[in-house]
């Protein structure tokens, strides 16, 4: 007689394909289906549910499910949860972001079920908030945390944030995040694919959703700079800023660039499908972030052999320790961040340093087989 599968359900509140999205889609595409069955239960957004359609993974959606705080649809939310789960009876649910880590584990409680794990992938505390709101945030990350029966933390930073908290002990465990090998495009390629009328200039780059945690106006303040302090030479001439991904802050950021009269130096791609595959066409990465818990977008772009420079804050310097991996900048400083994109531009040396240590630190320490093998012990533990 055949064993029974260990049935999993991810749970996760907007079905986009931002970092969490990717981290539960890499699970649930990764775990022996000769041992496991899996749900992915979900919300608003589309990406998520089509890629793991293509991988033949049941997804549960739930059309009332949003990132917005709203009482109705949370109460409809947390009663379909319930219901699911006093039907399906999973052995394990695995939540992912704030909302519906709150819901989902009251529900898996009151339902009975025996494994319930939760992954922080970022305190929304942490955000610009009011100090009201802070508190509000913390308390209910607390619940969360009491109401599962573990919590996985993707960083050192996120766990020392939490680990005074009461009753914590022995509730969290900490797995990085983990990418697998990655078919880049060679640089001509990608670059053809992109921009083929730029593919001879000096690209500085990112892939980020246009969102105000991800610092772009801050970057598009620390480039427009530099071009002007640039522009002498013949490298200032050669410098594009290109921008791959979509969001809120579009019609703000096109703004900036426009008052800042940088339209067609300053390029907002828009969404890429598989955007990663095309980190080779940037001389430099930039994740100029104010809030990062682990970003999957550093760990790519190291793995492509990229110069990094990145703002230093949450997990962002487990991934960069020193300088001979990348440069680390305060968040929101634009002095800073202009000083530190001229010295990589100008040492053409200190490029190929960095570029060839982050690809051998993040293969070496990064990897998805790591991630999968430590939450799959979590699941039969």
């Amino acid at each position: 007689m055949a064993e029974k599968k260990t049935k999993i359900f991810y749970l996760i509140t907007k079905g986009n394909f931002g970092g969490a999205q990717r981290y539960v889609y890499e699970l649930a595409s990764s775990l022996p289906t000769a041992d496991f069955e899996v749900a992915v239960i979900l919300g608003e957004g589309e990406i998520l549910a089509k890629k793991l359609n293509e991988k033949n993974i049941r997804v549960i959606y739930l059309p009332e499910l949003g990132r917005d705080i709203n009482l109705g649809s949370d109460w409809a939310v947390f009663w379909s949860l319930y219901g699911i789960f006093r039907r399906e009876q999973p052995d394990v649910i695995h939540l992912n972001s704030s909302k519906i880590g709150g819901l989902g584990s009251l529900a898996g409680r009151l339902a009975g079920i025996k494994k319930i794990i939760f992954t922080g992938h970022g305190w929304a505390f942490n955000e610009k908030r009011s100090w009201l709101q802070k508190k509000a945030i913390s308390f209910l990350s607390w619940l969360t945390i009491m109401f599962s029966h573990q919590t996985v933390l993707v960083s050192k930073s996120l766990m020392k944030q939490i680990s005074t908290w009461p009753l914590t002990a022995g509730k969290l465990k900490l797995i990085y995040n983990g990418i697998d090998f990655i078919n880049f495009l060679a640089e001509r390629d990608a670059r053809t694919l992109l921009l083929p009328n730029k593919a001879d200039k000096f690209w500085i780059g990112t892939i980020a959703e246009l969102h105000p945690n991800k610092g772009l106006d801050i970057l598009i303040e620390a480039f427009a700079r530099l071009v002007k302090d640039m522009l002498g030479s013949q490298t200032g001439w050669s410098l594009y800023l290109v921008i791959i991904g979509e969001g809120q802050e579009r019609a703000k950021l096109e703004k900036m660039i426009s008052d800042k009269r940088l339209d067609g130096r300053i390029i907002l791609l828009g969404q890429v499908d598989d955007a990663r595959k095309y980190l080779h066409a940037f001389d430099i990465f930039v994740l100029p972030s104010r809030t990062e818990a682990f970003p999957y977008a550093l760990l790519e772009a190291g793995s492509a052999g990229v110069p990094i420079i990145a703002s230093e804050v949450g997990g962002v310097p487990e991934i960069i320790p020193d300088a001979e991996y990348g440069l680390l900048v305060p968040p929101e400083n634009i002095h800073e961040l202009e000083k530190s994109l001229k010295y990589m531009i100008i040492k053409d040396h200190y490029r190929a340093l960095t570029s060839k240590n982050i690809q051998k630190y993040i293969r070496d320490n990064f990897s998805m087989k790591k991630m999968v093998e430590e939450t799959i012990h979590l699941y039969q533990k």
